[in-house]
């Protein structure tokens, strides 16, 4: 009798660019996939197996809709792709007695606030912070500030919304336009139908709020992790070449190995090993956010997912399974095996330097085209370049956006000659645009 293969429960957003990297993962390891996203499709009912609809807003009413679907398809694993679905994956697994974070654990990570509380208790080096309210006088609060500081959202992703602050004036005027931001992500919520049918019509609190921190200087990098059974193993280290200072966030290169000394890298990993003891993370990928100065690695954010976007495609890693030779090996395979309990091979990231680009938002208007892409292909090293964002769609840069138009990949022998091809390929796109209505 042929043995069932095991079936994994991925929790897929509508708007998302993991898909394909995660599918075609799941195609490669022969395993059953169950796509669960936040709005019913029109292919459900053809396909009751591989789709199915979850309330994402309410991880309890989430987890009880994937208990019923268990039910008649017995689900071995549960993998989430952002923040959001991190808290609802925690529940699920939790309720189906699967391997994941505890639900308490997936919250402190997705919420800044309560993320700084726990990290600054365990003491892990975090910058000092204060919690205001939209409600707040920004003039008020301005004149005790220390500057410089940055004001961020507690859930927005993606850099959107965070901003660094010099002085009074400043403080104020990012005070003013961060509310905005969160009045315009809370209407972009209710368009886009999340809430559900379970959905509380009052605001989360975390909308309401935001976080003044003090600016900690110095070199950043990601961390790319697995845990299991609290343990992490880093996965990659990413240098982000261009500096990060302000007064907004948008990320653009990241490039593995690091080049920072092998004693920073040392602090880095124990940064993060720390920083996930203090959430209680248990099981499934991280990615954090450090920086390190001539004080040490400060932790700026850990998240209990991957890497977001398309950039997961800068990983390849080479895997030795007992009694056979090497394959190479996705991140997404990587985080499918851990979830389903699979053997997890000894693995070693690539010999090759590798690296990505987010593209920047060239500036604010709607895309009509973009030129070069061909000669961007063209340049040595360079792997790919896609192109995310089409024509008729609006480019919004940051601190409101938080969409990049594209990404381009290289890999080359040594990080330099990495993040060269990337900035080379990059000067030979041009994007037209012109201006919104």
């Amino acid at each position: 009798m042929l043995r069932a293969s095991p079936r994994l429960l991925l929790l897929l957003p509508t708007v998302t660019y993991r898909t394909v990297a995660f599918v075609e993962a799941a195609r490669r390891l022969g395993i059953d996939l169950t796509v669960a996203s936040e709005r019913p499709s029109t292919f459900e009912r053809a396909n009751s197996t591989g789709l199915v609809t979850l309330d994402f807003a309410d991880p309890t009413h989430a987890a009880a809709q994937a208990q019923a679907f268990a039910r008649a398809h017995l689900v071995h694993g549960v993998v989430a792709v952002d923040d959001d679905t991190a808290v609802v994956a925690a529940a699920i697994a939790q309720e189906l007695g699967l391997r994941g974070n505890p639900v308490a654990a997936a919250r402190a990570a997705r919420d800044k606030h309560q993320q700084r509380q726990l990290l600054a208790a365990a003491g892990v080096a975090v910058p000092r912070f204060e919690l205001l309210t939209i409600a707040a006088d920004p003039k008020r609060v301005a004149g005790h500030a220390a500057y410089p500081c940055v004001l961020k959202p507690l859930r927005l992703s993606a850099s959107r919304g965070v901003v660094r602050v010099d002085t009074p004036a400043e403080f104020v005027a990012a005070f003013e336009r961060i509310k905005r931001i969160l009045e315009q992500a809370g209407c972009e919520m209710r368009d886009a139908g999340g809430g559900g049918q379970h959905a509380s019509p009052i605001p989360h609190p975390a909308s309401r709020s935001l976080l003044v921190e003090a600016f900690v200087p110095g070199r950043e990098v990601a961390v790319e992790g697995l845990v299991t059974q609290g343990a992490l193993r880093v996965l990659a280290i990413f240098d982000k070449p261009d500096p990060l200072d302000g007064p907004f966030f948008e990320e653009t290169i990241y490039v593995t190995p690091s080049r920072l000394a092998q004693t920073a890298q040392q602090q880095i990993v124990a940064c993060a090993q720390v920083a996930v003891g203090a959430l209680g993370l248990r099981e499934g990928p991280i990615h954090a956010e450090i920086r390190h100065n001539d004080q040490g690695a400060w932790l700026i954010e850990l998240a209990a997912r991957a890497i977001g976007g398309r950039c997961s495609g800068a990983l390849r890693f080479e895997s030795r399974e007992t009694g056979s030779g090497k394959r190479e090996t996705s991140l997404e395979e990587i985080i499918i095996r851990h979830a389903l309990g699979m053997n997890l091979p000894t693995i070693e990231r690539e010999r090759q330097a590798a690296g990505v680009m987010m593209i920047p938002v060239p500036g604010a208007g709607v895309l009509r085209e973009v030129r070069g892409v061909d000669a961007a292909r063209a340049v040595p090293l360079v792997e790919e370049v896609v192109i995310t964002m089409y024509p008729g769609q609006t480019l919004v840069p940051w601190p409101e956006g938080s969409r990049y138009p594209g990404f381009i990949f290289a890999r080359g022998e040594t990080s330099e000659a990495v993040e060269a091809a990337l900035r080379a390929a990059h000067a030979r796109l041009e994007f037209l645009t012109e201006p919104a209505d």
